[in-house]
């Protein structure tokens, strides 16, 4: 969080910035994703709202909550982007719009505990489910399950076996990690 007095030179201004941006850069993609859907969506919406983040830094007060700061100005610049984008197969009124958007800010701290209970989750898995795991879901790339199991000689139905175990365990892992957490 920035410190309680303001910066003064202009330079630090946009360091601190930088600073609360990087660090609930995930969370407010989150919160995008849970309003919008797609990810490229998201992605777009977020680097307007940074754009208009930096903006308006200069009415952030110093100590306040940057997130629900934040948070409101993506929420109206998603409003903007459904309003403007036709190409949506979806659309989502205002009401809804907004139900979703309080919904997903109250569950951003839950969302944080999920995370670290799917980091430590993950770490117990072993090296080749590991690898497996990022190829499937995080290296990024769009060739799809059979693509992959043709790179690894394997049949594509063993890969979606694997993985669909692979979710499972994560999952039921999580549930014990998020139980066993202190209230």
């Amino acid at each position: 969080m920035p410190p309680d007095c303001p910066s003064d030179s202009p330079h630090e201004r946009h360091a601190e910035f930088v600073v609360v941006l990087t660090a609930s850069h995930g969370k407010l993609m989150g919160y995008l994703m849970a309003l919008l859907g797609r990810r490229q969506d998201a992605e777009d919406v977020l680097q307007r709202a940074s754009v208009l983040m930096w903006q308006k830094f200069a009415d952030f007060e110093a100590g306040t909550d940057f997130m629900a700061w934040a948070c409101t100005i993506c929420f109206y610049e998603a409003k903007n982007f459904i309003r403007l984008a036709s190409r949506s197969p979806l659309y989502f009124d205002d009401d809804l719009l907004a139900t979703l958007g309080s919904e997903r800010l109250e569950d951003l701290p839950a969302r944080e505990l999920r995370i670290r209970a799917l980091e430590t989750c993950f770490e117990k898995l072993g090296q080749d489910e590991q690898r497996l795991v990022r190829a499937a879901y995080l290296d990024g790339t769009k060739q799809g399950i059979a693509a992959l199991a043709a790179g690894m000689n394997r049949a594509p139905q063993t890969l979606y076996n694997k993985l669909n175990h692979l979710r499972r365990a994560l999952a039921e892992c999580v549930q014990r990690q998020l139980q066993e957490e202190p209230a």
